[in-house]
């Protein structure tokens, strides 16, 4: 069973620092459906010690997600890492501390900008058809030039060039 927070409580903490590990459940992301998706929850492993006002957590933490690779556009599965994660965390209040988003954060942070499915979990073939390349495409493929909708005017001002160009 996922915990639902990750609560470190301040009070009982020993001067020398306390090992957490566990799961949260992948729901702590809540992002929204175009992003990528969590496929199972995020796992940690660390140790908390407390330094005056901040909490530091070092260890590792990691999650898969779901990715869309940016060349094939095929969804894979990537487990995403922090090792090592050195977290800082403000103590803002004595008590019960939750590091649940500091945690989430990390994770986020490591989503790739350009998601390739050479790098999944389970590696794929990571190449462009080259049927949708704009370049060097063949005269007699069988893939459609996707058409404009009615009313859109937003390449029009190139169409004019166009045609300029074919005036000379």
């Amino acid at each position: 069973m996922s915990a639902a927070r990750l609560i470190i409580d301040l009070p009982t903490l020993p001067e020398e620092g306390k090992n957490f590990s566990g799961e949260l459940s992948p729901e702590l992301f809540e992002l929204p459906a175009h992003d990528p998706q969590p496929v199972g929850p995020l796992v940690y492993d660390l140790r908390a010690q407390r330094f005056g006002s901040e909490l530091l957590l070092s260890g590792s933490i990691s999650t898969p997600f779901e990715l869309t690779c940016v060349r094939t556009v095929h969804p894979f599965v990537k487990t995403l890492h922090v090792d090592p994660a050195n977290i800082s965390v403000e103590i803002e209040q004595e008590g019960p501390l939750d590091v649940t988003e500091a945690l989430r954060e990390e994770i986020l942070l490591e989503i790739p900008d350009y998601p390739h499915c050479d790098e999944a979990d389970e590696p794929m073939h990571c190449e462009i058809d080259p049927l949708y390349l704009a370049v060097d495409k063949p005269v007699g493929d069988t893939v459609e030039t996707r058409p404009r909708a009615t009313g859109d005017d937003r390449w029009s001002a190139l169409d004019a060039l166009d045609n300029l160009d074919s005036e000379r």
